[in-house]
Formats: C-alpha cells, structure tokens, sequence
C-alpha cells in the first residue's frame, strides 16, 4: 500500500468536498487495477492510501496529476497553492507552509494595494495558483509569469467571469438555472477541487451574475471585469 497526501484541501462542507475528491480521484484510477482508501490529514489534505498491483504507480501519477504539499522548498523554485488569506499588503499562499506575496511583488499586475489586485482580478480563499519562491527565509514569493498572464488574458477578454469556491459544479448550474442566467453564460470550467468560473456571455453582466445567486451558493465569489 502507497500513502500520498495530495494537493487538494478539504475545507467549507467537508462532507460535500471529501466525497467531491473521492469521485476526482476514482476517476483517475479507474482504468488501473488500483483501490484507494480517502481521510482527511491534520492540515486538512486529503491522504489517499493505495493498494493494489498498480498501487505504487497510481500513487505517484496522482502526485503527478494533483500535486503534493510541502514542507521545504526553494529559492527560484515554482510550487502549486492555494490562496489562503487576502489581507490589505500582501496576498497569503498555502503550499503546504504559508507563504506571503507581498504587494512589492505583485507589481506585474497592475497598481493598488494587494487586496485592490486581488478584487481587480476576482481572487477568492482557495483559488488554485501558481508562484515561484523569492525569499526562503522571509517565506515570500511572487505569482508566476504563467499565472499572471492567465489573470490577464482573463481580463482583456470580451467576457466577465465569475469564481466560485466551495461549491460543486452541479449547485452552481443550479443556482445559474434558478436565477434564470442560463442564457446568459457560456459555461463553467472548473479550477480546482470546489472552485470553478463562470464564463459569461460578452452582454451579461458579471457583477449582475454575482448579485443573482448570490444567495444561492455558500462559498465567496469573485468577479472579473473585462477591461474592454
């Protein structure tokens, strides 16, 4: 039996996340002769215990596919995470250990205090990023030229988005069809685990979306304007 803890964070209803990433990751072994058992580790990853023959191999593709939490980690070094905190000069990423973006780092998207960047770019807890180390001692990083080019193409596009989190994609259609805005997206990709973005029609209004089913869904939501 392999035991891997995987970049994916059970938060929110953990009851609705945890079964969330059993489906994820069953899915991703189905065509191995591989079976796994699922729990929730201390920090709040889920641990994934596999056996099998393909158990070993399974293990480490779904380190591969998801990612790992660390402990160490180096200067110039790229690490997945997810946004842990949004305070007013810095931007707190979890990687396993928390790192800080301080707002000196996050010049190459645009100007304003961190917290102002990150509404500017519908940022929200949990969203799934990707930063390289600047400081290992100070613990601090700056998001990737990847990452930041993604915001921004996002933002110059003809569309608003909308990111969700803690909410499953099938409540989200949900709350998009009870509020009658179907006809108004395009669809909804998801980003991580329980984190997903909704892709409007170039006519809808992202802040309008937000507003709408607000109510209906029990995670935070983000909005990206575009700039034209």
């Amino acid at each position: 039996m392999a035991t891997v803890d995987l970049l994916l964070k059970i938060y929110g209803s953990k009851e609705r996340a945890f079964h969330s990433a059993e489906v994820l990751v069953n899915n991703e072994l189905k065509e191995l002769d591989a079976s796994a058992k699922f729990e929730i580790s201390e920090d709040g990853w889920l641990k994934v215990d596999v056996s099998g023959e393909d158990g070993e191999f399974a293990s480490n593709f779904l380190a591969r596919k998801f990612g790992v939490p660390v402990t160490e980690f180096t200067k110039d070094e790229m690490y997945q995470g997810f946004i842990h905190q949004i305070q007013e000069n810095e931007i707190i990423v979890d990687i396993g250990v928390l790192i800080s973006i301080p707002q000196k780092n996050l010049t190459a998207l645009g100007s304003g205090t961190a917290k102002q960047i990150a509404t500017r770019f519908g940022m929200i807890r949990h969203l799934p990023v990707r930063i390289e180390i600047t400081e290992e001692a100070a613990k601090q990083g700056t998001f990737t030229k990847s990452q930041a080019d993604m915001w921004w193409n996002w933002k110059k596009s003809d569309q608003d988005r909308v990111i969700a989190n803690s909410v499953t994609r099938s409540e989200l259609k949900a709350a998009i069809k009870k509020t009658g805005h179907a006809r108004d997206i395009y669809g909804i990709e998801r980003l991580g685990l329980m984190e997903h973005m909704i892709i409007c029609r170039e006519t809808s209004d992202g802040p309008g979306i937000v507003s709408a089913i607000g109510r209906f869904v029990k995670g935070e939501l983000g909005v990206i304007r575009t700039a034209n």
